[in-house]
């Protein structure tokens, strides 16, 4: 099933643009109605599944999928699952599973292009089977990408059965990294740590385990010290750390305070029963077990049936499951925990093929849940396909996020840089984090990833600062070089199942680059994603120019709810005052995107994020805390929307448009919105805007044109500030409003100039609708009862975009456009010149719609 329909026009060879032309034919009549736009729904994933996956509704993200069933309609102990390529279930043509405790199935082979069927049953333990459930089909399409692991056979079988084994994937060359780990690089930055844990005393704390958070890091260090140079002091220190903790008595009310600290206490205790067996005596031993057991248990009784049915619970990804696996790993060899510890083993292995990475339903390598948290994540990202990799021996990173994760990253937050990126947090840091680069380090070791190889190399200095992934580094015999970007490396990048947009002008040179990133994500908000759909981010010279606004002191306080996560703190619009609710169903989806030389070019469509309040539970209850009802007079409620879809382009090196095609039911105030973290200088009669950047010394400019009248105003007050007394952390940001007058219908157009202070911005003439700066012209319609359209086209290259119903004129020729509507770019497209065409893509649903 084709996701977007691309029509494209091959030119002969490769010669420069102005010397090319098409065909010359008359232009006919065309009629006058708009392009094909995405399909209208409710919302595309859900946060709970209710509905069963996958179905004709849905499309794959990887062949084989997962079935998936609510665990609501689990009526028994177990579910067993019947997939065939006969309707009629014929035996010849059927898999049918074993009956399992959780609500999920792998096929754990690819599945032959075409339709299946499938359906499920639920069991008792005493072996009655219920009637089997309805049929669902979907289709298997010959395109989708094909992952494949090993069936959990595969794995039990080969798990090693001693101690220590918990890195067992870098026991082939641990004794050859101890044979010269004095000499490496990084063992000084090893013992330094390692000794200043030696010297770490909690004798004299009334609870150690209060200091949980401190002991862990503390553990680490000591155990990835022991392995690697097998000082006895470095074991010895672990030792004296879980003997105090042990002496002191442990609540089940202590331990399942939060689930982090849970598995902070696990993660302790882990660490020194994988070393320390033959030091451990029988009852600290025991102790130990029965401590983890009760851990792992807990927690495995919660989800079992749960996660596979969450769209995403970020404690458990980001740490939580990666340390009952590991409590697993440690018990499975004990007699009185072997069946248990083996059932939660396979539970883990299994869902880590249906779920992950990231959800299960993002391909793209960028992280769907925002570049600020995705640093929480990397561990278990590193760890868990490195074991399965090497126990199955099966290659868990040809998985296609991973395959495509080296340059996610690298455009996402490039070195010496802010990240460009969008969710909570994303605003923190002026360079990328330790573990970000660690990472990519290590996708450059064992993917080869040319993207990972340049943004590990250009970072070094950060990726000594990282201890997490240090035993991996001086370990692992693998090295890898960089000359630079990979050759080709494009402009622009589009994350079609994330739902964002990348684009920089130089990303090789960061001193020079222009960074634009765009979201309008079928993910919506919810999570550590935000309300901003359709909103963008510009940086240059790796610092903000135009970045959403507020400050993450905390997950759902006032602050956060009404000007950190709400539309309001973002560069989007408001409707009546209004902005998107915090849930699947306020979302948005980028339809097109085009990767040119000099024209970079994405729509996102956010017709349907403005879809009323917040139901999620989650978010009602933060409403509740901090004393926000959900009305219009604060900025949430229904809105008679019907269109929002916004055209970003970016005119390389040094020009941004937006244009906006907005509409509604009725009459609506529309408000357009800007952030910056310096003051505007805003000239009402031109319409005009300017920010001055003094540490980087650059200049913007922006100036806006509508046929409906509008003022511009600014203020540098929060609706809630971030603290109640002003804090020097969280210094003022600037938050511009154009205010239109009301209208059912709107559009906009927005020029942006962003200049080092030594160039003069570029005057912009008009003629008609016809808006000329440098070199580039720009003809947008704002008449709203014409049809929309915008052309854009350089007087000196010739590169030409068109959108609209009318055939453009393309290097002094008539183009004719296939279908109305569409998106037209003449450029040189991905290192080729060519004409590409573009309509509406289609995003993949999870969901029965």
């Amino acid at each position: 099933m084709k996701k977007h329909l691309t029509r494209w026009v091959m030119l002969l060879c490769i010669i420069p643009l102005s010397l090319l032309s098409c065909s010359d034919d008359d232009v006919p009549n065309v009629e006058d109605n708009e392009g094909k736009e995405q399909e209208t729904v409710d919302s595309w994933h859900e946060k709970i599944r209710d509905k069963p996956y996958p179905t004709i509704d849905n499309g794959l993200y990887i062949n084989p999928a997962p079935l998936i069933v609510p665990q609501a309609m689990k009526k028994g102990d177990f579910i067993q699952f019947s997939l065939s390529k006969s309707a009629s279930f014929k035996e010849s043509e059927t898999i049918l599973s074993a009956k399992v405790p959780w609500c999920f199935f792998n096929p754990h082979q690819v599945l032959d292009a075409g339709t299946w069927f499938w359906r499920f049953r639920s069991a008792n333990e005493s072996g009655v089977e219920g009637a089997w459930s309805e049929t669902y089909q979907f289709t298997v399409e010959e395109e989708t990408p094909e992952f494949v692991t090993p069936a959990f056979d595969a794995f039990i079988s080969n798990v090693p059965k001693t101690y220590p084994r918990l890195y067992s994937f870098l026991d082939d060359e641990l004794e050859a990294a101890r044979g010269k780990v004095e000499s490496h690089s990084e063992f000084k930055a090893l013992t330094s740590r390692a000794n200043t844990a030696l010297n770490a005393s909690y004798s004299d704390v009334a609870n150690p385990y209060d200091k949980i958070e401190e002991i862990r890091p503390y553990m680490i260090q000591l155990y990835q010290a022991y392995r690697l140079t097998q000082k006895q002091a470095y074991r010895d220190k672990m030792l004296e750390f879980v003997r105090l903790l042990q002496n002191y008595p442990l609540t089940d009310a202590q331990i399942f305070a939060t689930n982090f600290g849970a598995t902070d206490i696990a993660l302790v205790f882990i660490k020194a029963y994988d070393i320390a067996q033959n030091e451990l005596t029988t009852a600290e031993k025991q102790t130990i077990e029965e401590l983890l057991i009760k851990i792992g248990r807990h927690y495995y009784n919660i989800y079992c049936g749960y996660q596979e049915n969450h769209i995403f619970d970020n404690h458990f990804w980001q740490q939580n499951m990666r340390i009952f696996f590991q409590i697993a790993l440690m018990l499975y060899t004990k007699a009185e925990y072997e069946t248990e510890a083996t059932k939660m083993l396979e539970y883990y292995y299994e869902l880590w093929t249906a779920r992950a990475p990231d959800s299960g339903f993002n391909r793209d390598g960028l992280w769907r849940n925002g570049v600020g948290y995705f640093n929480a994540n990397v561990k278990t990202l590193y760890y868990m396909p490195s074991l399965f990799s090497s126990i199955t021996r099966h290659d868990f990173l040809k998985h296609p996020w991973y395959q495509n994760a080296g340059k996610a990253i690298t455009y996402a937050w490039p070195p010496n840089s802010k990240s460009v990126g969008f969710g909570d947090s994303s605003e923190n840091g002026n360079a990328p984090n330790r573990l970000r680069i660690a990472f990519a380090d290590f996708l450059a070791r064992e993917v080869g990833d040319g993207y990972a190889a340049w943004y590990a190399n250009e970072c070094q200095s950060l990726l000594l600062q990282d201890y997490e992934f240090r035993i991996y580094r001086m370990v692992r015999d693998k090295s890898y070089t960089s000359a630079g970007l990979p050759a080709g490396y494009p402009k622009l990048i589009w994350h079609k199942d994330a739902g964002e947009v990348t684009i920089h002008s130089d990303i090789a040179h960061p001193e020079n680059d222009l960074s634009l990133s765009f979201r309008s994500s079928t993910f919506a908000s919810g999570s550590h994603t935000l309300a901003d759909q359709n909103s963008f981010n510009i940086l240059y010279k790796g610092a903000d120019v135009y970045r959403s606004s507020g400050y993450y002191v905390d997950f759902s306080g006032a602050h956060n709810l009404m000007s950190y996560r709400h539309s309001r703190a973002h560069n989007t619009i408001l409707v009546n005052g209004i902005g998107q609710p915090f849930s699947m169903k306020g979302y948005g989806n980028v339809v097109r995107a085009i990767n040119g030389e000099q024209i970079s070019y994405c729509l996102g469509d956010a017709s349907n994020a403005y879809s009323g309040i917040s139901d999620d539970p989650l978010w009602v209850d933060a409403f509740k805390k901090a004393g926000i009802t959900q009305s219009p007079e604060n900025g949430f409620g229904t809105t008679p929307l019907t269109k929002y879809r916004r055209h970003v382009f970016v005119l390389h090196p040094d020009i941004v448009v937006l244009y906006d095609e907005l509409e509604a039911k009725n009459s609506v105030r529309w408000d357009w919105l800007l952030h910056s973290p310096t003051e505007f200088a805003i000239h009402n009669g031109s319409k005009t805007m300017e920010t001055w950047n003094e540490d980087k010394q650059f200049k913007s400019v922006a100036r806006m044109f509508s046929n409906q009248s509008f003022e511009i105003s600014q203020t540098n007050q929060f609706v809630v500030p971030p603290t109640t007394i002003p804090d020097p952390r969280y210094p003022d940001q600037w938050h511009l409003t154009a205010t239109f007058s009301p209208s059912s219908e709107n559009r906009i157009l927005t020029i942006i100039q962003v200049l080092p202070e030594y160039k003069f911005p570029r005057a912009i003439t008009v003629n008609g609708e016809i808006y000329t700066c440098g070199g580039w012209n720009i003809e947008a319609s704002l008449d709203c009862n014409q049809p929309a359209g915008i052309h854009i086209t350089n007087s000196s290259t010739r590169v030409a975009f068109s959108y609209g119903n009318t055939h453009p004129v393309i290097n002094n020729n008539v183009y004719l456009r296939k279908d109305q509507g569409s998106s037209i770019l003449y450029d040189i497209i991905d290192g080729e010149v060519k004409i590409l065409e573009m309509n509406d893509y289609q995003p993949i649903s999870t969901r029965i719609r």
